[in-house]
């Protein structure tokens, strides 16, 4: 009983949040609000159906009807609260009613690409969901991987300089697993067989991989850029017909061959670690690593396959930033990216659809800076650039609601210890 009033504390707790910011919001986007310029959604990107062109709305109505949205999230959160059931659901309306509400004010007399800028929030987050996946696959088998960022940074250079070695785009995909489990081995080998803190050596691969990635940048990939460094990227596939669904086609189905992989990572993962006698181990050996020794699992042997596999699906999010996206490898590219899936994988609650939703929020308040960027705001740059982390602290504070890590994540197992 005392748990369950700590959880529905947790729940009273995010309610009363949520009921502060949308204070907050209302305030500052409609009440004091003095802009009547109207902002324009687009919503058609190229040739799909055209269900809706656009949608013109007064910068203070559109707040007001936002900020509407958010105070239902907040009535379906209380609701959930009195018959005891998650708040997720009343919690991400309010999150996308404050932010689109922040919006209407923002761009007030702007136009913005809806449809474009949800695109690019998924681009942006599928090396965030390969991050934060392969995160899950090690923290779920008991080990810590704090080296997802030097994972994703040593992939995004080996599929680079392989694709511009080979001019083969597909050769440069195919190693970028193989760069990520590389590292991984190094996580696996130390922290399992040598039993050696976790997270030094996670922090120790990722200063490893910084280095070596400076080095050979600035002694090969600068001075014969044309050779070794210009890989090219993925050109888009629309899947025929589907890609011509209205909003939801050219954002899920016109995009690039590493985002097809990622779906079916993700629901791979999502059924394999819940239905699957594999699952079931990997859950077990994360839980209580003895329970599951005792029924003649090999526990460091699992936990040595899982942290390799998990190296093959960072791997493919580090292709992401060169071979998806700009063609070419550039000095410390990830920029933190591997830290940020391992807050994803946090909020999440180290399950995999809770991490993927929390990867594609970071990925749209990322999307939505860089629209209102370009789209002129008057908002200072830095500001701006502050988007998508105040979004993740937003995210984080009080909103996720209860946070528990698999109880043996990060302690190494010998046989006849507990």
């Amino acid at each position: 009983m005392a748990e369950l009033n700590l959880i529905e504390k947790r729940k009273q707790k995010s309610i009363f949040t949520m009921l502060s910011l949308f204070t907050i919001f209302a305030l500052i986007f409609y009440v004091t609000s003095s802009k009547t310029e109207p902002i324009t959604f687009g919503f058609v990107l190229g040739d799909e159906f055209k269900l809706l062109n656009e949608w013109s709305v007064g910068s203070r109505v559109g707040a007001a009807i936002f900020l509407m949205i958010s105070l239902l999230g907040i009535g379906l959160s209380y609701l959930a609260l009195k018959s005891e059931r998650s708040i997720t659901l009343g919690s991400i309306v309010f999150g996308f009613g404050g932010i689109m509400s922040f919006l209407c004010w923002a761009a007030a007399g702007k136009f913005i690409p809806f449809t474009g800028l949800l695109q690019a929030a998924l681009l942006l987050a599928v090396p965030l969901i390969f991050g934060s996946m392969s995160g899950l696959l090690c923290e779920k088998s008991g080990v810590i991987n704090i080296a997802i960022e030097g994972q994703l940074l040593f992939s995004a250079f080996v599929s680079a300089v392989v694709a511009s070695l080979t001019q083969n785009l597909m050769w440069g995909l195919i190693t970028a697993p193989i760069a990520g489990a590389l590292v991984s081995l190094i996580l696996a080998y130390f922290a399992i067989n040598f039993k050696v803190d976790q997270v030094i050596v996670g922090f120790v691969i990722n200063v490893l991989v910084l280095g070596l990635t400076n080095f050979f940048y600035s002694t090969l990939l600068v001075p014969y850029d044309s050779t070794w460094n210009a890989a090219g990227s993925f050109s888009a596939i629309p899947i025929p017909i589907l890609s011509k669904i209205p909003i939801v086609g050219p954002i899920l189905f016109n995009q690039t061959i590493i985002v097809y992989i990622m779906y079916v990572i993700v629901i791979l993962i999502q059924v394999a670690l819940y239905k699957s006698r594999w699952g079931l181990r990997t859950r077990a050996v994360g839980e209580l690593p003895i329970a599951a020794d005792s029924v003649g699992v090999n526990v460091n042997n699992l936990r040595f396959k899982n942290v390799m596999l998990a190296g093959l699906v960072s791997g493919l999010g580090g292709a992401v930033f060169t071979l998806g996206a700009v063609g070419i490898f550039s000095q410390s590219m990830t920029a933190g990216a591997g830290f940020i899936a391992l807050a994803c994988l946090v909020f999440g609650k180290w399950t995999p659809r809770g991490a993927l939703v929390a990867a594609l929020f970071f990925g749209f308040a990322n999307s939505l800076q860089s629209n209102l960027s370009i789209s002129g705001v008057a908002l200072p740059s830095e500001w701006m650039l502050m988007i998508p982390y105040i979004a993740t602290i937003v995210a984080v504070s009080g909103l996720v609601g209860r946070v528990r890590a698999p109880a043996a994540d990060g302690i190494p197992y010998s046989r006849g210890n507990k």
